[in-house]
């Protein structure tokens, strides 16, 4: 398709959206009834209201056409509903004054007020944002607004940021935080309700709100039936039953997750039909054109994001792009060579004849369509250079830089001390055989400098990276597809300048008869020359296709956004957004359900993205399942995970309460200093709320917000002993920082340097495709004669490599609208003078965080900041700018 058909079927778009609106006679009608009604109740108002005291209203809002141009109709219709008589009405509700005529002690509700001007009010604020005047009449003795109704006549919705009134009677300026959209008033069961940036705890509450938060959080819940629709604003719970599509053939077949055989955190619940074939399943969407989704919609990406390259790049390369290269790799199925052919991706893109590109681009919206031609004419797909081969282009392959990366790459959080030896593997010996590590110290022993082994372990320099039990009872199912990988073992050794040094690496597999005659395992060791040094570069790219693996299942996706959605959903369930604890954590759910929802279309879902760029294939979220039933919240405490992992020991005098075993840990030392800053002011909220365990147990909201995490959000897990009781204030501060933690640092650590350190994908592999060679082999052969091309023939295919490198450069991107840790998107959050003054410590002490990392990447005795191959660690550096930056904590998981 040319850019001309492009362009005309943007336009067919917009007749489109044209024709939905003129198909929506209900809505067009009764917003025009509801005009004319409310011209007779304005009338009646401007009589009887003449000499009457007002208080004026200052609204932000945002229009749908003013983000959506395709919503044409939205300007025609609505201005020809304004012109009869305005149609979005808006009712203070009193926190102070009771509605006597009410069966309860309601606050009293105000008279109807009107927006005015909407067809005369042009955008005058940045992002489509307009700022409109509403006059409410005043009654005396009204007392202080508490919340108000908001009624949206027009036939479609708009985004509602805030009301602001001004010299309210006694109280002065109050404002009213909104940010939600809203949709025409008949698409409601009840009228929208906000509250004032006023915090209640459940039991604090003015009695005339009291009603009225109950039944905002019961509106929120649902009641668990039908098809949710895009206005609906309903938080529930399901089961992953719509990652498989067993309408789509029996490969496409999936277990369903969630439940004793398999268990696995809840996501939000669509209420999709059930799949033809299999009625315990949710039937898939054909298509993710437009984003449509189902999640609460303010819980959808906001405007600038959809329109960023984030979004659309993603729905492109999945929908469209990812089946042409399939094609086009299938009729000519091409290998990289050497090294350097990779390196052509950053330089020049990857060259394509012009026909099979114009095919492959036909229907791309022309953001992407200049996004994969790059400007350069027939080169396709190139790629920024990422920062492992941006300054030494082999620096990666050293033993130093191999062992760097697992202390402050991607994925710095599966190193342990060793505590044994030889290795003991904890899988039940019936079922898997004798799973233990064949290593002896004989031989390690030439790399310790001089010490034996149970002497390198007293002294805390012998770590392992361990990816054998976690592996090894998936492995005979996985090696089944066409990867064909081991699982790994890596001893290393802390040397007295403080960085590691591989000692050995043990490749294992399932025995070939059966899992209960145990492993076979054979060990490879460091060689700089000859044969033996491919070998030994062979046997690192193992590791780091099992480390790439675990980190991107479970490391990234399981231990960050799959466990927190059901924190997401039961926040908003249970929690009144009056209350403090929702207050604190809204923020650091933005975008986690969309981004989670999307995911299990595209990423994680039967041949999805991930299925087909890592080693684990069609197992992958099976296997996560197996991983999750191991989780613990409590060892998601960063100071907890080191303890665990045995590279920290207690330490009362120390700031964090724990010293680490090896003293240059980037990840460790940048992580324990967030770690803190985010406890410190967890404690320094909840203290103002809270002043006894006495209020703790008596918070309603809050006993039930936490029993429902467990009971609905984590139900195959709740009967785990380690899960906190809620019944202190300790016990709130730590669940809440663990959740701040998971949703901004730890996401952060092992997000945003995907690209940077595994853009390059002989760096970080995702995929083997076949056994090291045997010697006497055609594979030895080719190992020797031409070691380049051998290396590449084993790890990510060259279509396997393109789009996931595409993948990977999408999830490390920043969004522009993004919010970062010790920030927030609204100075009037909260009214409370405090609590916004312990928020702006905070942020001070965010930044005094940010300074001492990038001290200590300046410091040059601290070789594992940046290593080999120059990459400072920036990942926990909390500010960035928009783009790929290899830095940045984002306040939630929203990639």
């Amino acid at each position: 398709m040319s850019i001309f058909g492009l362009g005309g079927k943007i336009l067919g778009e917009v007749a489109k959206g044209a024709g939905e609106a003129l198909r929506t006679t209900g809505d067009i009608t009764g917003s025009i009834i509801d005009a004319g009604n409310n011209i007779t109740q304005r009338a009646i108002g401007d009589i009887t209201g003449i000499g009457k005291k007002k208080i004026k209203g200052k609204v932000i809002l945002m229009r749908s056409n003013a983000l959506d141009f395709t919503e044409l109709h939205s300007t025609v219709v609505d201005t020809f509903v304004e012109l009869l008589g305005s149609s979005i009405v808006l009712q203070l509700i009193s926190a102070t004054s009771v509605d006597h005529h009410s069966n309860s002690p309601r606050g009293k509700v105000g008279k109807n007020a009107y927006l005015q001007r909407w067809a005369t009010t042009m955008p005058r604020l940045f992002a489509g944002e307009s700022v409109f005047e509403v006059n409410f009449e005043w009654e005396e003795g009204f007392g202080l607004p508490g919340a108000f109704y908001i009624k949206n006549g027009h036939t479609t919705e708009f985004y509602l940021k805030s009301l602001t009134l001004d010299n309210v009677p006694d109280y002065g300026t109050v404002h009213f935080d909104c940010n939600s959209w809203i949709y025409p008033s008949r698409r409601y069961k009840k009228d929208r309700i906000f509250f004032a940036n006023k915090t209640y705890l459940p039991n604090e509450t003015p009695d005339p709100l009291l009603k009225y938060r109950e039944e905002e959080l019961l509106n929120l819940r649902g009641d668990g039936k039908g098809e949710r629709q895009k206005w609906d604003r309903i938080y529930d719970y399901d089961v992953y039953n719509d990652i498989g599509d067993p309408d789509g053939g029996a490969s496409l077949v999936r277990p369903i997750l969630g439940g004793s055989e398999y268990p696995y955190p809840r996501r939000g619940r669509t209420g999709r039909p059930h799949a033809r074939k299999d009625h315990k399943s949710e039937s898939r969407m054909k298509s993710v054109v437009g984003l449509d989704i189902y999640v609460p919609r303010d819980e959808n990406f906001g405007h600038l994001k959809m329109d960023d390259f984030l979004a659309y790049a993603l729905k492109s390369l999945s929908s469209s792009v990812t089946p042409g290269l399939q094609s086009v790799f299938d009729f000519t199925p091409l290998e990289f060579d050497k090294f350097k052919e990779v390196h052509d991706l950053y330089d020049g893109g990857f060259p394509i004849p012009f026909n099979v590109l114009r095919n492959l681009t036909e229907g791309l919206t022309p953001p992407m369509f200049k996004e994969l031609l790059r400007t350069d004419g027939e080169r396709f797909l190139k790629f920024p250079p990422p920062q492992i081969v941006k300054d030494d282009k082999s620096a990666w392959r050293t033993d130093e830089e191999f062992a760097r990366e697992m202390l402050a790459g991607v994925n710095p959080i599966i190193i342990q001390r060793l505590q044994h030896f030889p290795p003991l593997s904890k899988l039940d010996h019936k079922v898997y055989g004798n799973q233990n590590s064949t290593i002896t110290e004989e031989h390690i022993k030439h790399g310790l400098d001089g010490l034996t082994v149970d002497e390198a372990m007293k002294q805390n320099r012998l770590y392992i990276l361990d990816h054998h039990d976690a592996l090894m009872p998936y492995l005979r199912k996985i090696n089944s597809t066409s990867t064909k990988t081991y699982a790994t073992r890596t001893i290393l050794f802390l040397k007295a300048d403080g960085t590691l040094k591989p000692l050995v690496i043990e490749l294992s597999l399932p025995h070939q008869q059966k899992d209960e005659f145990g492993a076979i395992s054979k060990l490879y060791f460091p060689a700089e020359e000859g044969v033996e040094s491919s070998i030994w570069q062979l046997a690192k790219a193992y590791v780091a296709v099992n480390d790439a693996g675990y980190h991107q299942l479970i490391c990234h996706w399981l231990n960050t956004h799959a466990v927190l959605e059901p924190f997401v959903i039961a926040t908003h369930r249970q929690l009144s957004v009056l209350h403090p604890i929702h207050k604190l954590l809204a923020p650091h759910y933005k975008d986690t359900m969309f981004i989670n929802a999307f995911a299990r279309q595209t990423l994680v879902n039967a041949d999805g993205l991930l299925e087909q760029t890592h080693f684990q294939s069609k197992y992958a979220m099976e296997l996560s399942s197996y991983i999750y039933k191991e989780w613990n919240f409590l060892e998601q405490a960063l100071p907890a995970n080191l303890l665990k992992r045995g590279v920290a020991v207690e330490d009362p005098s120390s700031p964090h309460g724990v010293r680490l075993l090896i003293e240059d840990y980037p990840f460790a030392v940048d992580g324990l200093e967030i770690w803190s800053t985010i406890k410190n002011w967890v404690i320094n909220y909840c203290c103002l709320y809270y002043k006894d365990d006495a209020a703790i147990q008596n918070d309603v909201e809050l006993q039930l917000w936490w029993k429902e995490v467990l009971e609905k959000g984590h139900p195959d897990l709740q009967h785990k002993p380690w899960w906190p009781k809620m019944h202190t204030l300790a016990e709130l501060i730590e669940s809440c920082t663990i959740i701040i933690w998971i949703a901004s640092a730890l996401h952060a650590a092992v997000n945003f340097g995907q690209y940077p350190y595994g853009g390059f994908i002989p760096n970080r592999p995702t995929v083997s495709r076949r056994l090291m060679p045997e010697a006497g082999s055609a594979e030895y052969k080719e190992l020797e004669s031409n070691p380049e091309k051998a290396f590449l023939r084993t790890i990510n295919s060259q279509f396997q490599c393109l789009i996931g490198m595409s993948l990977i450069e999408i999830l490390s991107r920043h969004a522009s609208d993004e919010v970062y840790l010790g920030q927030r998107a609204s100075v009037e959050w909260t009214s409370d003078a405090a609590a916004l003054a312990a928020f702006e410590e905070f942020g001070k002490q965010v930044f005094e965080v940010e300074e001492r990392i990038m001290e200590r990447n300046r410091n040059i005795n601290l070789k594992n900041r940046t290593g080999p191959a120059n990459v400072p660690y920036t990942l926990l550096i909390p500010s960035s700018s928009e783009g790929l930056t290899g830095r940045g904590i984002p306040n939630s998981i929203s990639i």
